[in-house]
């Protein structure tokens, strides 16, 4: 009986041994149980351990989302908002930031909050397909309020827009970018903008500059109607637009709007000439098609027509097109309109006289349609500028469209066509070399030129505005074979000028600023580097057959240690005629005359005469021809120079 027993005992025994026994003896571990079984702490650790596998961190696609660089001090984000990071060292550690976010993914929901998968949706759209994750196991399986947004929205194409450079404000002298995400729909009015911008109320002005070079303004992405932003370039701010289309698919148009989404409310660091409108931008489209790399393709400087020239050479324009902006639908209307015709028109729009009295006047059909749109679009300008009150604008705007009626077919009819100038990103390149050779009163001389950037009165207009030059950084040496030294002649650290024409449409203002270094001769005869710092502001006009007419006040402060009490201080005037003589030949005579009454006083003038022959469209010849002085030495110079855009 006791025997009986101990061998049933041992028999209901023998299972648990064997299991006990099993892991040694066969070497095969208990199943896992299913992964939706499996303690969500294990599942955790389970999917940073793939990362790290994986090497996640290390993948290019995560540190476009987060948009890290290397830079002097190490890797680091360019994003500066620490709401953008979810761990503590997350700006400068990718593997750190990747595994608290993966975390994060898995925190609860709490309310009133955004959740990490909804908060970081282009984060979490990567990271979900690279491991698996299953989303029964998250307390927020996905964002629906931002799929309801691109429901609502419903994106279909992507366009990269450009308004050309403003420049009587330094916030938009280069140029600006955006996109604009189409709708099913053709109308503008139910488009988006995606803008970048500085948060900053100076839109003039050197302390724009200063605080622009410093970094010194946030920069923060936004989300408007596509409209308000053509009526602000267009309408207001004078700036044509040219529209470019980009070859992006439903999925890639997807991952943009995700990544927009996830920066929303975050800023970053705003830098004038590198970290600004037009990078920043292009973080959306790395973003938008993996192994695009724009950001890696630009120099320490950033220039908008630049990021249009790399987004070309990587295949994704498909299309582009042009807006006129309202200014120049009025120049192109009052051009074809005779003198007196044009007067009458700027009347009625001034309110001087009654619409429907152009309408008695013994001009052709065609001719008071064209003064009656010339009307209406003065009015339309001015009203945007607000420059004229609501009230009379909207009697004298109804007026004319009245009138304009009356005429039947040829007050309905389209408007004159504008002719398409050239397109920007077809102009000449930003960066420019040249090599020299002239002389002066004391030899020959050779010359080397550098200069990053990016424009100057007489290269070509080709894709510029005329009138403009803002030029950044441009490194002149000389080489004089007789005494076999090589110097500095000068560096134009900013050099930017305004000639804008006035008339009796439009009442510009313009404007210079000038800081440099350049020789000066001073009193024991030899010449010596000088800091200057030299603004100026005044009236331009274009007059036949001169052409650009300007004249200028100017200050100028100098300092230098070879200068008498370490500085100088005077003003003076500066004036000059810019001429297109043919299409590929530029000609400009200036002449300045400045007074120095406090400091090293002195009294300095200059005249000059140059000329630049386009070859090709990056490759150009020019002569100058150049006569200065000061109360202690008068000289003059001859250079041609060759030079190349690059």
């Amino acid at each position: 009986m006791f025997g009986s027993a101990r061998t049933a005992l041992a028999i209901r025994a023998l299972p648990f041994l064997l299991a006990l026994l099993a892991p040694a003896s066969y070497g095969s571990p208990p199943a896992d149980p299913p992964e939706a079984d499996r303690p969500i702490d294990l599942y955790i650790e389970d999917l940073l351990a793939e990362a790290r596998r994986a090497e996640l961190h290390e993948d290019p696609y995560w540190r476009t989302l987060l948009h890290y660089k290397k830079g002097v001090y190490g890797l680091r984000s360019l994003v500066d908002d620490p709401l953008f990071f979810l761990a503590e060292k997350g700006k400068h550690d990718p593997k750190a930031e990747l595994e608290a976010t993966i975390r994060a993914f898995f925190r609860p929901a709490e309310e009133g909050e955004k959740h990490p998968v909804c908060r970081f949706a282009a984060r979490y759209d990567w990271l979900k397909r690279k491991l698996a994750i299953d989303e029964t196991r998250l307390p927020v399986p996905g964002c629906a309020p931002l799929e309801e947004l691109l429901g609502r929205i419903g994106p279909e194409r992507i366009t990269l827009v450009f308004p050309t450079s403003h420049m009587n404000s330094p916030a938009s002298m280069y140029g600006h970018t955006l996109l604009a995400v189409r709708t099913a729909y053709e109308s503008d009015l139910l488009s988006y903008a995606i803008n970048y911008s500085a948060l900053t109320r100076e839109t003039f002005g050197p302390f724009y500059i200063v605080r622009g070079l410093l970094g010194l303004y946030p920069g923060y992405f936004s989300i408007l109607p596509y409209y308000a932003k053509l009526q602000e370039y267009s309408d207001v701010n004078d700036r044509d637009i040219w529209e470019y289309e980009l070859d992006l698919n439903a999925e890639e148009i997807r991952r943009l709007l995700l990544h927009v989404y996830e920066l929303e409310n975050i800023y970053s660091d705003y830098y004038f000439f590198n970290e600004n409108c037009s990078y920043d931008l292009l973080f959306l489209l790395d973003a938008a098609r993996p192994g695009l790399s724009l950001t890696d393709q630009c120099a320490w400087w950033v220039i908008p027509l630049d990021t249009i020239r790399e987004i070309k050479k990587s295949g994704l324009v498909r299309g582009v097109a042009y807006r006129p902006s309202k200014s120049t639908k009025i120049e192109h209307l009052a051009f074809l309109l005779g003198g007196e015709e044009r007067k009458v028109s700027l009347a009625a729009a001034a309110g001087e006289i009654e619409p429907p009295e152009i309408l008695a006047r013994a001009s052709s059909e065609n001719e008071k349609a064209l003064m009656l749109y010339l009307a209406g679009e003065v009015l339309q300008y001015r009203h945007a500028k607000k420059e004229l009150a609501q009230e009379a604008y909207v009697d004298r705007f109804m007026k004319t469209l009245n009138a304009r009626s009356s005429l039947g077919e040829a007050g309905e009819g389209e408007r004159p066509a504008i002719r398409t100038p050239a397109r920007p990103d077809e102009g000449h390149h930003s960066s420019r070399a040249s090599a020299g050779y002239g002389a002066d009163e004391d030899g020959p001389i050779l010359e080397l030129r550098l200069r990053p950037a990016y424009h100057q009165l007489l290269d070509n207009d080709g894709g510029y505005k005329p009138g403009s030059q803002i030029v950044f950084g441009d490194l002149a040496l000389r080489y004089r074979p007789e005494d076999g030294e090589i110097e500095i002649e000068s560096v134009d650290l900013i050099d930017i000028v305004s000639i804008a024409p006035r008339s009796d449409i439009f009442r510009h203002t313009s404007w210079k600023i000038r800081t440099d270094l350049f020789r000066r001769p001073v009193a024991d005869g030899r010449d010596y580097l000088v800091y200057r710092l030299n603004p100026g502001f005044g009236l331009a006009y274009r007059i036949d057959p001169l052409g650009l007419v300007y004249g200028m006040i100017e200050t100028d402060l100098q300092a230098g240690g070879a200068l008498e009490g370490g500085y100088s201080a005077g003003a003076g005037v500066s004036a000059g005629i810019l001429r297109n003589m043919t299409r590929r030949w530029k000609a400009h005579l200036s002449a300045r005359d400045v007074a120095f009454p406090l400091g090293d006083r002195d009294n300095q003038f200059e005249a000059g005469l140059g000329q630049n022959v386009v070859l090709f469209p990056d490759m150009s010849l020019s002569a100058e021809v150049l006569a200065a002085g000061n109360d202690r030495d008068r000289g003059w110079e001859a250079v041609v120079r060759w030079k190349v855009f690059f």
